[in-house]
Formats: C-alpha cells, structure tokens, sequence
C-alpha cells in the first residue's frame, strides 16, 4: 500500500510508503546510496537525479485513485501533508512524516488574468504566484525537501554538525537560511556566497536576517557556483543549490499543483518557466512526467522556456543544437542571470527523450521583462522580474504562434514583487545603468505627488465634484 487513512474522523490518506530510493547518474547509469551527501556522480562526473527504484509499485493504485488520494489530503490539516509532501511518495517517501519541515510552502494561488491583462498579451492565463512561499520565492519548494531529507538523515546517521552552503543570486540564500533556521543550532550551519553589489537589499537582508554568513565574491552568479561546486566536491558540505537532486524532487510540486489546480486536466495545458539555473524547468518536466507515468494525468503539457537576451544560452541551443556558456551581462532577472546553468544537461534528456514536440525556447529582452512584470502587476499581481520574463515570454509566444490562445496558458512566477523594488524604482525614476538596455515609457511610471495637507488641495487635484453639486 502506499497510502492508508490516518487516525482521527479525517480520514485523510497518510502515506506509509518510503520506496527505495537511490543516486542514479544521467551519463553512466552508476546508482549510488540515499543516505549519503552526492552531487556528481563519482565515477563519471556527470549529474545526479533521484530514482525510486520501487516506482512501479506505485502503479498498482490507479491514476483516477490516485487523484482521490491528492484530492483528499488538501483537506487535511496533518502539518506533514499541508505542504508539498502532500505528494509524500513522488516528493521524498524514505523521510516519514514526523520528520518533515513545513514552514508554510507550496500550495501558492493560481490567478487568471483578467481581461484588460489578457487583451494586452493576446490571451487568457492564469499566474501562479510562487512569490507566496514562506521566503518569498518557489525555492522554499525545493528546500522543504532538502531540509526534511537532512533533517532526517541527521537522525538516522547521528550527525553532529553539518554545514549547508548555497552559492546565490539571492532567491537560493533566503530559502536555505530560512529553512536551515529552523534546525537545531547545535548541529547545522549556514553559509551562503553572494556575488558581489550583485543581489538586491531586499534579498540580502533575508538571509542575514535568519542568521546565515554571508560571503561576498567578485563576479556573478556562475563565479559563486565554481567555488561552491569545488567547496562541495572536496569538502564535507551539505549543497543546497539545485545541483543536488533531492532538491529538484521537492520544486517538481509546482507540476503536481498546476495539474491538481486544472483538476488534472493537462491536455492543452502550456507552462511557462523562466530558465535560470535549469532547476526548476527540469523539476516541472519531471513533475509531469510523474503523474503521467501513474495515470494521474493524460497527457504532457506543452513546456515554453524563457531567457533574456543577456544570457540565454538554452535558447542558442534550441535554435542550433549546439550548447555553449554565454558570458552574461546585466539584467533585470537577476536570478535568470547565468550563462552556464547547471542543470542543463538534465534539460537536454528531458527533451531529447519526453518533450521533444512539447519544449520551446523563447527569448525576451530586458524591455519586455520590465514591461510585463509592470503590465501585470498593474492588473491585479505581484509578480516579479523573472515572472516578468514569463509574462514577457508568453505574449511573444503567443505573437509568434508558438502557442495557441486556446491552450490552458499558465505562467511561472518564481518570487515577490518586493524582492525586486529596486528594479521597479530605477524605471520610475529613469535611472537604468546603460547596460540594461531599457527604456522607460511614461505611461508605465509611477511617482509620489507632494501637496499640502488639505482636503481642498488633494479634492482639486483629483478634480473632485461635490456631493452639493450633484
């Protein structure tokens, strides 16, 4: 069985699965041990992905029981189902309940535009708002599941001290502080590297506020990573960026969500990702790919993929074939701003052997992101700059043909507005460096208007008629 109902009159499913997960490399099929800290495969180099080697196992409960199971559990009000192991079995089944970390993720809202926003971007959509994760990003998905895996392996193995590093653009570092927080101080740390003037005070502030070091390093993102891929292949470290894969396993919820939020009805469905890193691109397919291989849904969605012309290395590669690191420069995506991601190569199989006719790559630049993360939060939303590129990604898509206005259209909003103020007040004020390459228009700015403090100025100003008048 791989769900029974939990004591109590809720008769919510609770799962006593815990599959056989292993390590399994994408290039040599090598399968390394769960209970231990691997990022790379040791014999060849070449990325990490989870696998249960149990799996079928699950397919002995029919998709359609499988949906009543899901369904019956966002009912519930067990702590270790009111997250994202609401998924228990496709998230991280060796970890049982008691030892899961819900700080309040996933489960975020998914908001149709409405209809002055469609008009502007030539069809309905819906936006899913990870910005109302517990940090503010959808990294927190990601860190529910690394962090509950840790917390669990520190009791099975007895550790006593763990240190857990990032290298971010800002996102990354907020979520793994936040979560690493909330482990006994006793036994894990958190250090988190930075690039350089290189992340917003908003974000900056986050981990600092949970207590994490915070260090510093000339460059950006991509020159943070090379130190911390080195730190975490010769060091004893436990990695939180999505190069490991038991974070990858817990960002494959937002999949399970859209497809639960559509009541599973995923046949003219098309998700729009910004790119970034490659992690949360390849968590979604792997989401899909799930619930389709257990009958919970019908059919692949269609995945569009977005990248800024200031790096944009998985577009090059879409329309050529060949993959190469791009040098980047500025952007307004700041966590989308890497020319090498790492889980790249996990894209490419994905492709290569489930999505081939269902993936497209979709290239913005800095002006469009700017003008749909404005646009849309004139409408209703709170989306960030990297939502802003989807936004931006999804109306060209739609302009191109790519996707049809018909299609269930649902796009990616990976954190908060108030994460990227900084970016919205440099448009209001017309104060971009060169090198972002935006121009403002006026119709998109806001400013505060000074007056005096009187009813009579600010009725004027506002050219208010009086009730005496009619």
């Amino acid at each position: 069985m791989a769900a029974k109902k939990s004591r109590g009159n809720n008769q919510v499913y609770m799962p006593d699965y815990r599959g056989d997960l292993v390590y399994s490399c994408i290039g040599c099929s090598a399968e390394y041990p769960i209970d231990e800290f691997h990022y790379t495969c040791p014999s060849c180099g070449s990325l990490l992905r989870l696998h249960d080697r149990s799996f079928d196992e699950l397919k002995k409960i029919e998709g359609p029981q499988w949906r009543k199971i899901f369904d019956r559990r966002r009912m519930s009000s067990e702590a270790a189902l009111s997250g994202i192991f609401l998924f228990h079995e496709l998230i991280m089944p060796l970890v049982p309940p008691e030892d899961v970390i819900y700080l309040g993720e996933g489960h975020t809202p998914m908001i149709g535009a409405n209809d002055d926003l469609a008009g502007w971007l030539g069809a309905p959509f819906y936006i899913k708002n990870d910005g109302q994760n517990p940090s503010a990003s959808f990294k927190d998905r990601g860190m529910a599941s690394a962090i509950s895996y840790l917390n669990h392996i520190i009791k099975t193995r007895n550790l006593d001290e763990v240190l857990g590093i990032c290298a971010s653009t800002g996102d990354t570092s907020a979520a793994a502080a936040l979560y690493l927080s909330y482990l006994p101080k006793g036994r894990v740390k958190s250090v988190v590297l930075l690039p350089q003037g290189k992340v917003t005070p908003q974000q900056l502030s986050q981990p600092l506020g949970s207590g994490a070091t915070v260090i510093e390093l000339p460059g950006v993102f991509d020159d943070c990573m090379r130190v911390v891929e080195e730190l975490s292949e010769n060091y004893e470290v436990f990695l939180l960026n999505s190069k490991n894969p038991v974070r990858i396993n817990g960002q494959k919820s937002y999949a399970y969500e859209v497809a639960q939020q559509l009541n599973w009805q995923t046949s003219d469905l098309v998700v729009v990702v910004p790119i970034g890193n490659a992690g949360n691109i390849t968590a979604v397919m792997e989401g899909f790919l799930d619930l389709y291989r257990l009958g919970i849904i019908d059919q692949l969605p269609t995945v569009v993929g977005v990248q800024s012309d200031h790096a944009d290395p998985v577009y090059r590669w879409s329309m050529t074939g060949s993959y190469q690191p791009v040098t980047v420069t500025s952007s307004v995506a700041q966590a989308a701003m890497i020319g090498d991601p790492v889980s790249f190569p996990k894209v490419r199989k994905l492709v290569e052997e489930n999505f081939k006719s269902r993936f497209f790559m979709i290239r913005v630049t800095e002006q469009e992101i700017m003008e749909g993360m404005l646009t849309a939060n004139r409408h209703g939303h709170v989306v960030c700059t990297q939502g802003g590129e989807s936004v931006a990604g999804l109306k060209k898509a739609v302009a191109l043909g790519v996707v049809e206005p018909e299609n269930t259209l649902v796009v990616d909003s990976t954190s908060h507005q108030l994460k990227f103020a900084e970016f919205q007040r440099m448009y209001f004020e017309d104060t971009f460096p060169a090198e972002y390459e935006v121009k403002t228009r006026d119709s998109l700015k806001n400013t505060p208007v000074a007056m005096e403090g009187k009813a009579e100025a600010v009725a004027e100003f506002l050219q208010l008629r009086r009730k005496d008048q009619g």
